[in-house]
């Protein structure tokens, strides 16, 4: 049948479909993922959680009554020409505290006040996105994992309750580091219709990598997407992080984030799960107190393929490989 297929469309000269993608999570590493995957020819889409409220992205929130644009920058930047200079202009930082006072311009990126400006010109922010996506790279989309700006709220083992983002995943509370549980505010939070479409239509489905309590599993809280994920017949593939956060993760092993996930979506949540084998890179000095590497005890899971490789970032070792994510992912896709 296959062949026949193939025979048929090359006697017709018809196009090869082209495979449709879905990134979830945000920040740094979907970014990652999208910018290897996006020097292939297949249509992406970034679905991003918009429940940060830290940093200067959350003083736009704060200020302004907007939703964060922050991990929504960051993918779109990924999306568009690396040499472009589009892209080092919305990654441009201001010099300051990122930190500082809601009102200042200090520490913010310029990405995010662009943001800001067609937010306010277009009267939805929505279209904003959809507007500076046309402006950046006709690659791939960046869309909101909810409709309504949410929070979101933890639970430690000991029974503490951490309220907002940046407290989550800067450890800003008393205690063991030791996290349980988080949850959407509200709970209620309607998914966004069109990543739930873009849900629908896609073949492979990448979940993560990226700070599991803080914005992994908060896009994947929102109810719609869930539920979409889970009726979806695409392949699943869940990316670890290479490296733990002593505040969201410390000694995290790579069954320890997978149980996480199961505690909050249920069993059999994707299909298989992209482990990295390098731990020998050295992690940049500066890091070295706050990241570790993720131990692989990949061999304790059950019911998930394992997909194990070396995928460390040599230049960063925080992050992966970009193009070596891309080829595996896109192996499994033809496979």
């Amino acid at each position: 049948m296959n062949l026949f297929k193939n025979f048929i469309r090359g006697y017709l000269e018809l196009p090869e479909k082209r495979s449709s993608i879905v990134c979830i999570g945000g920040g740094n590493g979907t970014a990652q993922v999208l910018r290897g995957l996006k020097t292939f020819n297949v249509d992406l889409t970034a679905i991003v959680s918009i429940a940060d409220n830290g940093g200067s992205a959350g003083r736009l929130r704060r200020a302004f009554d907007m939703p964060p644009p922050g991990d929504i920058i960051n993918c779109l930047a990924a999306l568009s020409d690396d040499e472009s200079v589009l892209r080092e202009l919305l990654l441009y930082r201001f010099e300051g505290n990122r930190y500082g006072a809601d009102n200042e311009i200090g520490g913010q990126k310029l990405g995010n006040l662009i943001m800001l400006a067609l937010s306010k010109i277009s009267g939805d922010f929505s279209k904003a996105i959809f507007e500076l996506s046309k402006l950046v790279s006709p690659r791939g989309q960046v869309l909101t994992a909810s409709k309504n700006m949410v929070d979101i709220w933890a639970e430690t083992e000991e029974g503490v309750k951490v309220h907002g983002e940046e407290n989550i995943d800067l450890g800003k509370y008393d205690g063991s580091r030791s996290l349980r549980h988080v949850y959407l505010e509200p709970t209620t939070a309607p998914a966004n219709p069109m990543s739930v479409g873009a849900i629908e239509a896609a073949d492979l489905i990448v979940i993560g990598p990226g700070d599991l309590y803080s914005t992994v599993l908060p896009s994947l809280l929102v109810k719609g997407i869930g539920k979409a994920i889970e009726k979806s017949k695409a392949t699943k593939i869940y990316i670890t992080n290479v490296t733990n956060k002593n505040f969201e993760t410390p000694n995290y092993k790579i069954s320890d984030y997978v149980k996480a996930i199961e505690r909050h979506v249920g069993k059999n949540f994707f299909d298989a799960i992209l482990v990295n084998t390098n731990q020998k890179v050295p992690l940049p000095s500066k890091y070295t107190q706050d990241y570790h590497y993720v131990i692989d005890d990949s061999d304790k899971v059950a019911g998930y393929k394992i997909l194990r490789d070396n995928f460390i970032n040599r230049r960063m070792p925080l992050h992966h490989d970009s193009v070596r994510v891309a080829e595996t992912l896109l192996g499994v896709l033809k496979s």
